[in-house]
């Protein structure tokens, strides 16, 4: 399976910007997940690229919340008056309609209600478009419990979100 890396490359950014909500930090950990993939070329040619890629995406996210001067960041941008969240949002009022940021906002809204595996089940198969069979191999999960989570979880966003 050869991958097509500019595709992939928005993936694995969207992915990681869903983990920690900040556009500069999702930047850099996307970033450093391809570095680190393509220093690890012995892996690549096993053929598990998608999955070992998210592997290792989703050990840089877990990461990033570890590490202590990251609270000092956050608390700094607090001090000065506003998060990158709210930045990014305005952003989007003024280039898009309003319908289309209101749908955004309450399927957000509706989706940080879930659990963080659920979250995480949702954006990878619904925004990133992968597989059940990708998914499998990235979270570790049995066909039947993706499947169950799949379902609970799009029951429980249709109930929110009507």
């Amino acid at each position: 399976m050869s991958l097509d890396l500019s595709e992939q490359y928005n993936k694995i950014y969207r992915y990681c910007y869903f983990k920690v909500n900040d556009r500069c930090a999702a930047e850099d950990l996307a970033q450093e997940t391809f570095l680190r993939y393509f220093s690890h070329t012995p892996y690549i040619s096993r053929g598990k690229q998608l999955a070992y890629l998210y592997t290792i995406a989703r050990n840089l996210c877990v990461d990033y919340y570890r590490n202590p001067r990251r609270d000092e960041e956050l608390l700094g941008e607090a001090a000065e008056g506003g998060f990158a969240k709210s930045r990014e949002l305005e952003e989007k009022l003024s280039e898009s309609p309003m319908e289309q940021v209101e749908t955004a906002l309450h399927l957000q809204k509706a989706l940080e209600q879930l659990p963080v595996e659920m979250q995480e089940l949702v954006v990878l198969r619904y925004v990133n478009g992968l597989s059940v069979k990708e998914i499998l191999k990235i979270t570790g999960m049995s066909r039947s419990s993706a499947y169950r989570m799949e379902k609970e979880a799009l029951r429980r966003l249709k109930r929110l979100l009507a």
